[in-house]
């Protein structure tokens, strides 16, 4: 039940966010877009920022974890892996 209530937390503040702006709901497909593509970065930052706090390598989960969380899993190389 927590997830469902922290999920229209989530909802609501958005909802302001896009009033504020002037943008109506559901938003144009470009605007919705971006919006989607911020909330992926949004999502990293934590993760990102607790690993430079504790003094891990920020670097590597950026290229591998942060990477494939954002863009989804690469396709592989046909041609390499023959």
């Amino acid at each position: 039940m927590k997830i469902y209530l922290l999920s229209l937390g989530a909802g609501l503040l958005v909802g302001v966010v896009y009033s504020l702006l002037g943008v109506r709901s559901p938003a144009p497909p470009v605007v919705a877009l971006v919006g989607l593509f911020g909330m992926l970065l949004g999502e990293q930052m934590l993760p990102i920022a607790k690993r430079a706090f504790t003094g891990q390598d920020v670097t590597s989960f950026v290229k591998t974890g942060c990477a494939e969380h954002v863009l989804g899993p690469m396709p592989h190389n046909r041609e390499k892996d023959s």
